[in-house]
């Protein structure tokens, strides 16, 4: 139990862990503002003390009469040593008081202490501080034994008359040890505040990163291969939201591409199957026929003649099937149109005679509204009348078939209608009938060359052009076909040239 305590707390505060830097960099920018308060204030403190002080002295000096300065002396020493009564005055028992006179002669009055010497100044300063004002003047200089002592120095002013210029010498060890004690007890209390505000900021930083955490309980959960996890997008911290609502875009995203990577396989191993399929029959029974001829029926005109016609059949089903997957690709990958804006029923009607030759013995009519006005590439356009007028011939009689090619004006644009009254179309394979290789009628669709292309082709011209398909049928009546072509090109569809 202790260790796995201990293994949990090494993980939450490794080195590389965001707690661990959260709470480091807030710590060590803490002490350095600390440790810069500490250090201002020691400076300021310093200057305030020594102020003080000098203050404190020239009050000191002001309170002795101005008359009295110039006929001070040194008194002798007798027997052992006393302090002068002068120094009863001062009460520090390091200072040392000296006069100097207008013309700037030095007179020590109270010896420095034992430890010190006197600070004598030039002759310069101390005729620099009589003309200055009555205001406080300080220095802090060394004496002769590198001790840092506090020089004040006070004008001695009668009713307008100068007398001299009053000096006192004390050390500044007292007061720096002063200011070093206050220096060390604001860093033990900084100290202090720093232990007491690690304590206090590592459940508060755990608390706050609640969120994150269940965060990487959910992408470990989505990593182990659960994509339907979604992370909770209201937590209470914005960053933290706004991270949550971009990931599960993201992750929808990604579902849906993989779903779509997934239905594409899908269509490809349909596609190769199918297409491997239709390949192979007519390719068996081109080789069939071939070893018929190896056999000795090259000889024989009657069957040469009925394998070689059924071979070049087979060989002309290959040839459209190749077509049709071609154009099938390349209208995948790289769909080009020409658009422009055109008449369908002139371009019906410039057809008419290749369609009556389709049709054979079948009965075609045309019902086209004139100035059938929409904007569609002409090649294109033709391939769907084609692949839709194709449609119906392979689903009528040869000798009864009926084919009624129309168009209209609708509101959006023209509607093409192909209407055949052949066998019709179960109503169970409605949805699936634009979809690649679907065939109702299997042994139909190849004793009449299908291979159940030609729909998915006319989708996929429809589409680039903006437009719609749409089929009706009812089985032993016939079907038709109703394609919708734009007037305009709808938003977003960009207008392509063959280069």
């Amino acid at each position: 139990m202790k260790r796995s305590v201990l293994k949990r707390f090494a993980r939450l505060f490794a080195p590389r862990s965001l707690r661990y830097q959260l709470l480091s960099r807030s710590l060590l920018i803490l002490a350095g503002l600390l440790l810069l308060i500490g250090i201002f204030q020691y400076l300021f403190m310093q200057q305030f003390v020594f102020k003080n002080k000098a203050e404190s002295i020239q009050s000191q000096i002001m309170s002795i009469p101005r008359e009295a300065w110039p006929n001070m002396n040194k008194e002798p020493q007798q027997g052992p040593r006393r302090d002068p009564p002068m120094r009863l005055l001062f009460f520090s028992q390091d200072s040392s008081v000296a006069f100097v006179d207008t013309d700037g002669n030095y007179k020590l009055i109270v010896d420095p202490p034992e430890t010190g010497t006197t600070v004598k100044l030039s002759q310069q300063e101390y005729l620099e501080a009589m003309n200055m004002k009555p205001e406080l003047n300080y220095k802090i200089v060394q004496d002769d034994n590198g001790v840092e002592q506090l020089v004040v120095l006070q004008p001695i002013v009668n009713r307008g008359k100068i007398y001299g210029l009053a000096q006192v010498n004390t050390g500044t060890a007292p007061l720096k040890d002063v200011l070093l004690l206050q220096l060390v007890t604001f860093m033990g209390l900084s100290l202090i505040a720093l232990i007491f505000g690690l304590l206090t900021f590592i459940p508060v930083l755990k608390r706050t990163l609640v969120p994150l955490s269940k965060m990487v309980g959910t992408v470990e959960k989505i990593d182990a291969g659960n994509l339907d996890e979604r992370l909770p997008s209201r937590q209470n911290q914005l960053e933290i939201d706004r991270l949550s609502i971009s990931f599960n875009r993201m992750l929808e995203r990604l579902e849906a591409s993989f779903e779509a990577e997934k239905e594409a396989k899908e269509r490809m191993r349909r596609f190769i199957a199918d297409a491997s399929h239709e390949l192979r029959t007519p390719l068996t029974s081109i080789h069939g026929f071939l070893e018929i001829l190896l056999r000795g029926a090259v000889n024989q005109p009657e069957q040469l003649h009925k394998a070689l016609t059924s071979m070049y059949s087979e060989s002309e089903r290959i040839n459209k099937l190749v077509q049709d997957l071609l154009m099938l690709a390349r209208l995948d990958r790289t769909p080009t149109a020409e658009m422009q804006t055109g008449m369908l029923d002139e371009v019906i009607l410039s057809m008419e005679p290749q369609l009556l030759l389709l049709a054979g013995d079948r009965k075609v009519s045309f019902d086209l509204q004139p100035l059938s006005k929409c904007i569609f590439d002409q090649d294109k356009m033709k391939q769907v009348v084609l692949n839709l007028f194709h449609n119906a011939v392979q689903h009528t009689s040869a000798t009864a078939g009926h084919i009624d090619v129309s168009t209209a004006t609708v509101s959006g644009g023209v509607q093409l209608t192909v209407r055949d009254n052949g066998s019709g179309i179960p109503e169970e394979h409605l949805p699936n009938l634009f979809d690649r290789f679907y065939r109702i009628d299997t042994s139909r669709a190849r004793k009449y060359g299908g291979a159940g292309l030609g729909l998915s082709i006319t989708k996929t011209i429809i589409d680039l052009h903006g437009g719609t398909i749409a089929v009706e049928s009812e089985e032993g009546k016939g079907s038709a076909f109703h394609v919708l072509i734009p007037d305009e090109l709808p938003a977003g569809l960009v207008e392509h040239k063959n280069e």
